[in-house]
């Protein structure tokens, strides 16, 4: 017998009996069914439950269980035993949803994990067939070198998984040119909640049971004919109810170009109440091979939206978006580092709104033809010089990402008030979107708040948010405010869900928009095809009040567990003015966790965390795909944790697990649109854990570093023995944890700090005229210090006094200033702060003189701007911080101001390609293009930067060997690839960890920018 299969039922029983007494007696079988019969993962731990009890929605409510299937056919199993032990069935894919359709009771089935293949491909029909947890971006990146996509091009593209988009009938900024989810699905493969495996197609073709089917619907909407025609909504974003129009179509897009049924449409928009989705057979349309964009600047709201009904006349079908970005919008972008300079290229002077009118096409020149012609309609408006025309490629990709991150940039506010979705989607003609919007603004003033609005101009959808505190009395407003935008809808004959589907924020409106005789067709239509109402009960049919706030994630019983916490959150603390988004002094909000959870909170689970695209967040989701392991993931365990629906807080062995994968590599606080910084968190929450449960030995080794590092230097044959003995190597990762299949950094007798004295004295460096102080950290003085000799030379080289940081007191071991990073890396934030003070008292008469304090390692460095202002070091840690900056910041900011002449005039010409891999926090403060221009002053140099995340090693966390193959892994993603694939390439990488994992992993060294500035200086 297979000693797999042997253990099995051991392993299944204790599952039982672990989920039996922590929950109850069906969860126990459920889990313990599926654990025996699936290979499948198997989540039911308070923690698991509650990640996944909320998606983008205000809603909370914790399934019985999550299982996560390995393959599509343990799908079918999962249903099985949801169907004998009658437990509900909730599907999920990203988990974005905004109006709560993920979550429910009973059992979760998350397909994102592994059930996200191209099943086929027919280039010559144009169909792709896809199972459903295929994500939108990774579907258009394989289609793209055959010049085709997909085109319902959602905002959340980069998470979105294909099921969920058909669940939700999603639409996208392009709709007005390609139409809705429902109008590119020609055939979907899907289980009804009795086991049985249907082909939904073409109607005409159906036979058994789908033809069945068919005929019942046909029936029910011949019956209803007359109320299809009265309360039907004749707009193209209505996606709100079943679609049982397919057999009358009252949409202003016909469904099918040939009029012809296609059943895959009944399921289009049932957010998975009638079926479960095996496979998805979508259209294809072809890839336009040139765009151009028109941004069109308004001195009024109003006047935007009045323009949008004219706008959509020009083209002749080349025009294929008009998205709006409100003030509100552009004032939050221009606060975020990510979206700044984008922004501000599509701005004239300060536009209360912008709207994003595209064409596309075959011919670019055309294509500027049509923009010219936007100009000329814009100046017969009177809006003279409104137009901003962008023809450029990576211009338009760049603005187009800051609009689809417009959901999330309106969340960005701190505080408790945040733009709630629930009438967002409401979508009216064209002809009255202006005074639709002028009086919805009037409702929202009436109620003391103001409204947030971006999106569907071209279609009449407009996302707007009013804020509302939902821990206080957000509910009732929310009620208010709903009734009276129902009023607008009926007035000017809109579709009250014109997007994101109905879930439980708008499914007891499905009876306001159709009326009770459609509404009991739809309770029909649930019946017929799921009797025994398995498949998310009380969504579409008989579903709960919007405003339950037993089902809402602030709801009646959620508070803060006050906590001291170690680093200053006061800035997260505060609350705000919903009319005016004016927040109060810092520690004013009234956090009993001093900030910490309102900064936790800023997470509203809209997932960009889960993305494969550019960028740095989020590696260890990247290489696991598990939601713990998304800053998603950990917002939502901390959040738990704070909030006392987690025992033992942040000091329990579930938030512990949560933040294990963490490498701190700051790209949430840079990539995601909330500003959520789970790298600051991971220290908080090891402050915590520490105070429990003490440090490990490695922690208590690596952190102390600086502070032995005079010594250990002292003795480098010894100290390198155990690089040099496998079995060393051996007992030091029995003793330590550290990998023995690491090699660690060699220990140097003759290093920086102890070489011969470079630099000129801080008196004299006070009185130069081209003065720089340069801070070089632990591990470039004493492991690699040819990259602080090297920085040395080439600022001397540029003509500058250069004067090397020290101690001015001698009462701390070490011999050298540190910025306390080691320690903060383990949370040791009391002697983390005590090396930050020494070092920001030697450098503050040098920047209260205004004078660059120059470093090399970007953790180190950049430890000066973040984490030493929330130390409580006080104003002297602002100052310092003001004139902190890396070596390749410096360097282009003085050439900016034209000042290298000297230096440039001493390099001599690039012999190689150079490939560049930044590290994560260069990247988190948005200084690549920095460096890129930096090495450009060489002569004839030719740079490529590496799109890559994390390297993986990450500080320590690569050489640990529990952390060894997911940090080989993040590394493998594309980091180490690259570099092999450019074999004659000089390698750049500013990051100790960086360049020691691209030695392990290729075998190739990678050099500090400050060595390759050198190795070009004439000699």
């Amino acid at each position: 017998m297979n000693t797999t299969t042997a253990t099995l039922p051991d392993s299944a029983s204790h599952t039982y009996e672990q989920v039996a007494t922590a929950s109850n007696e069906v969860a126990g079988l459920l889990a313990k069914r599926l654990k025996t019969e699936t290979q499948g993962e198997v989540l039911f731990t308070a923690a698991d439950r509650g990640r996944y009890a909320t998606d983008a929605s205000i809603y909370q409510v914790t399934p019985l269980g999550v299982f996560v299937p390995k393959h599509a056919e343990e799908v079918a199993t999962a249903m099985a035993i949801c169907r004998d032990l009658k437990v509900p069935i909730v599907p999920r894919g990203g988990g974005t949803s905004q109006c709560g359709q993920t979550t429910g009771v009973g059992l979760v089935i998350d397909h994102s994990k592994y059930v996200r293949n191209i099943l086929n491909l027919d280039l010559q029909a144009g169909t792709v067939e896809v199972q459903p947890g295929m994500v939108l971006d990774n579907l258009n990146a394989s289609l793209k070198k055959h010049g085709v996509w997909f085109p319902v091009d959602v905002s959340t593209s980069a998470q979105a998984t294909l099921g969920g988009m058909a669940g939700n009938n999603s639409c996208g900024s392009r709709s007005i040119a390609y139409g809705n989810m429902v109008h590119n699905v020609v055939g979907a493969k899907a289980w009804l909640s009795n086991g049985d495996l249907l082909d939904f197609s073409q109607f005409e073709n159906s036979t058994g049971r789908a033809k069945e089917i068919g005929e019942f619907v046909k029936q029910l909407a011949v019956h209803h004919q007359a109320e299809l025609q009265t309360h039907w909504p004749k707009v193209l974003r209505r996606v709100a109810g079943y679609n049982l129009d397919i057999f009358d179509n009252q949409n202003e897009r016909p469904y099918t170009a040939d009029g012809k049924v296609n059943l895959s449409h009944l399921l289009v928009g049932s957010e998975g109440t009638l079926a479960m989705t095996q496979s998805l057979t979508l259209r294809l349309s072809e890839l336009p091979k040139a765009k151009v964009l028109g941004m069109v600047n308004f001195n009024s709201f109003h006047k935007a939206m009045d323009s949008a009904q004219h706008i959509v006349k020009l083209g002749n079908g080349s025009l294929t978006a008009v998205e709006l970005v409100d003030r509100t919008m552009i004032d939050l972008s221009l606060k975020i580092p990510a979206f700044a300079p984008t922004i501000r290229t599509a701005i004239i002077g300060e536009p209360e709104a912008i709207l994003l009118v595209e064409f596309a096409g075959t011919d670019k020149e055309k294509l500027k033809r049509e923009l010219k012609q936007l100009v000329a309609l814009m100046g017969d408006m009177g809006l003279p010089n409104s137009v901003v025309e962008m023809v450029d490629d990576a211009p338009q990709k760049n603005l187009w990402e800051v609009r689809k991150a417009g959901l999330n940039i309106m969340m960005s506010l701190k505080g408790d008030g945040k733009p709630v979705s629930f009438i967002e989607d409401c979508a009216v003609p064209l002809e009255h979107l202006a005074e639709y919007t002028d009086a919805l603004t009037q409702v929202f003033q009436k109620h003391g708040t103001k409204g947030t609005w971006y999106a569907h101009a071209s279609v009449g959808t407009l996302h707007v948010r009013p804020i509302l505190d939902m821990r206080r009395d957000g509910p009732l407003k929310m009620r208010a405010i709903a009734e009276e935008a129902s009023v607008l809808v009926r007035k000017f004959k809109g579709a009250y869900s014109g997007e994101h589907g109905d879930g439980l924020c708008r499914g007891e409106w499905i009876e306001w928009q159709f009326g009770p005789a459609l509404k009991q067709a739809f309770a029909q239509i649930k019946q017929h095809l799921d009797p025994l109402n398995l498949l998310s009960p009380n969504r579409m049919v008989n579903p709960p009040k919007m405003d339950d706030t037993s089902l809402m994630r602030f709801g009646n019983n959620y508070k803060i567990i006050p906590i001291q916490t170690a680093l200053d959150w006061s800035a997260w603390n505060v609350h705000n003015d919903a009319a005016t988004e004016q927040t109060t002094l810092p520690g004013t909000g009234q956090d009993p966790a001093q900030g910490l959870a309102k900064a936790v909170e800023m997470c509203n689970n809209n997932g960009t965390c889960r993305k494969f695209d550019a960028g740095t967040m989020c590696p260890s989701f990247r290489v696991t795909r598990d939601e713990v392991h998304a800053t998603r993931g950990r917002a939502n365990t901390l959040r738990l944790a704070l909030s006392g629906q987690l025992q033992g807080g942040l000091e329990s062995p579930e938030v512990k697990e949560a933040m294990d994968l963490c490498v701190g590599c700051k790209g949430c606080k840079r990539d995601c649109p909330t500003g959520v910084d789970m790298a600051r968190m991971k220290i908080e929450v090891q402050h915590h854990y520490n105070e429990k449960h003490g440090l490990h030995l490695k922690d208590t080794l690596i952190s102390n570093l600086p502070r032995y590092a005079h010594i250990a230097s002292q003795w480098p044959g010894l100290m390198n023995l155990r690089n040099q003995s496998p079995l060393l190597a051996k007992l030091a990762e029995s003793l330590t944890g550290l990998s023995a299949e690491r090699s660690w950094p060699e220990w140097k007798k003759n290093h920086f700090f102890n070489g011969p004295r470079v630099g000129v004295s801080a008196e004299e460096v006070l009185k130069a005229s081209k003065p720089v102080v340069l801070f070089v950290d632990t591990f470039n003085g004493y492991f690699e210090s040819e990259n602080a000799w090297a920085a040395h030379d080439v600022l001397s080289a540029a003509g500058y006094q250069v004067h090397i940081a020290s101690r001015t007191k001698q009462d701390t071991p070490g011999q050298h200033l540190c910025c306390g990073r080691t320690y903060l890396a383990s949370g040791q934030v009391s002697k983390a702060k005590e090396h930050a003070q020494a070092l920001l008292e030697a450098l503050l008469p040098f920047a209260q003189k205004g004078i660059a304090i120059v470093g090399l390692e970007p953790s180190c460095l950049l430890t000066l701007r973040d984490e030493s202002l929330v130390m409580g070091l006080g104003e002297m840690a602002d100052t310092v911080a003001a004139h902190a900056v890396l070596f390749e910041e410096f360097l282009a900011a003085e050439n900016n101001a034209g000042k290298l002449e000297a230096l440039k005039s001493k390099l001599t010409s690039a012999q190689k390609p150079i490939l560049v891999h930044g590290h994560c926090h260069q990247k988190a403060f948005g200084l690549m293009p920095l460096v890129t221009q930096v090495i450009q002053l060489i002569p004839q140099a030719k740079v490529d930067l590496i799109e890559s995340s994390c390297c993986g090693m990450a500080g320590s966390f690569g050489y640990e060997a529990s952390h060894l193959e997911v940090s080989k892994q993040m590394a493998e993603a594309n980091l180490l690839p690259s570099i092999r694939n450019n074999k004659d390439a000089c390698v750049v990488a500013d990051g100790t960890s960086c360049r020691h994992q691209i030695m392990d992993g290729t075998k190739r060294e990678a050099i500090h920018v400050a060595m390759l500035l050198a190795q070009h200086l004439i000699k």
